[in-house]
């Protein structure tokens, strides 16, 4: 999936339009863009929960971060969410980070991943697969003690407020 450029500035400005001249985010730059999962339909899927409110969580394996496949997030960092066709659903705020083993996520954070039932069983099922396809691209074997960056975000915008 290939990120739409023109939808991403375009839905950036319209974010920054709408906002009091004095707003912080006013003189911030553009936000990576990025989707959930590794498909377009996890990308829909998941960025529909982040509108709806539900999602306001995820993790990712710290190897990738490791390794340098994407920069560090940090607290107070904006990501503009795209769909799977990389158009923009939403803008993220990043408001706490913390590094714990697969096998010690608890479900509190699961609840907050959105995914599934929001239990902790099948938060377990579900990211022991996709980590697992994400470690063979990484040339690693997940393990449940595999590193985890895990996030918790809050909602700014959904792609069409104004």
């Amino acid at each position: 999936m290939n990120p739409d450029e023109d939808d991403i500035q375009r839905a950036w400005q319209t974010y920054l339009a709408a906002l009091p001249p004095d707003h912080p985010h006013r003189a911030r730059p553009l936000p990576a863009a990025w989707s959930f999962g590794d498909s377009p339909e996890m990308a829909d899927e998941l960025g529909g929960l982040v509108c709806a409110g539900i999602k306001t969580a995820t993790c990712s394996l710290m190897w990738g971060y490791e390794m340098g496949v994407d920069p560090m997030p940090q607290v107070g960092d904006l990501s503009l969410i795209l769909d799977g066709r990389g158009r923009v659903m939403a803008l993220i705020e990043t408001v706490e980070l913390r590094q714990r083993a697969y096998e010690d996520v608890d479900a509190v954070f699961a609840a907050e991943e959105g995914e599934d039932d929001r239990s902790l069983q099948s938060w377990r099922e579900g990211h022991w697969r996709y980590f697992t396809r994400e470690c063979q691209t990484l040339g690693r074997t997940f393990t449940p003690q595999a590193p985890l960056l895990c996030e918790r975000f809050r909602l700014v915008w959904r792609a069409g407020e104004v």
